[in-house]
């Protein structure tokens, strides 16, 4: 697997030190209700499946490893004022939350709650699906279409030290929020 983006750029203090940086393809607007999708490195590999739960009372997810061990359950947060969804670990705990902010004109933005105490900005740019994860000590992941030939699937570069299956399901909750505008 080629080097994520972030390399030495990457100055902020690792939340998982020794956590190698990672690639991931994903499909975009794979958020359909009912629908799965892998996951999967750049050379094919199968990662993390996204679990789509069909005939549930609000959108939820689940994001399993390889093996079908449920990692993380995303759902969208109902009677918010903010569009809104969370991020749950496999005990049921609320590990992050993400909110898409609003009367941002020229750019989408969210902002990510992490229970550990942390913040994150996500900014970007909805037609083109290209977004930047910050934390407060620099780049955490790029949400990226422009190294990829393959139609309908956007890159997720994640910097050393992240959990990789955590930032998966906050970019999955930024697919899902940034396309609510379309439905």
């Amino acid at each position: 697997m080629e080097a994520a983006v972030f390399g030495d750029e990457y100055d902020g203090a690792q939340v998982y030190p020794g956590v190698a940086p990672g690639r991931y393809l994903v499909r975009e607007k794979m958020f359909a209700i009912g629908d799965d999708f892998w996951v999967t490195t750049e050379d094919g590999e199968k990662v993390y499946l996204v679990d789509g739960k069909a005939l549930t009372l609000h959108d939820r997810l689940e994001l399993k490893d390889a093996a079908g061990t449920v990692l993380a359950t995303v759902k969208k947060k109902i009677m918010t004022i903010h569009h809104a969804m969370k991020v749950e670990d496999s005990t049921g705990e609320t590990v992050a939350t993400v909110r898409k902010k609003m009367f941002t004109p020229l750019h989408e933005a969210f902002e990510v709650e992490l229970a550990i105490g942390l913040e994150l900005s996500v900014r970007g740019d909805m037609f083109h699906h290209e977004y930047g994860i910050s934390g407060p000590n620099g780049p955490v992941a790029q949400i990226t279409r422009k190294w990829l030939r393959v139609r309908d699937t956007y890159g997720v570069d994640i910097a050393p030290g992240w959990d990789h299956a955590l930032i998966i399901a906050i970019a999955v909750c930024v697919d899902r929020l940034s396309s609510e505008d379309d439905d």
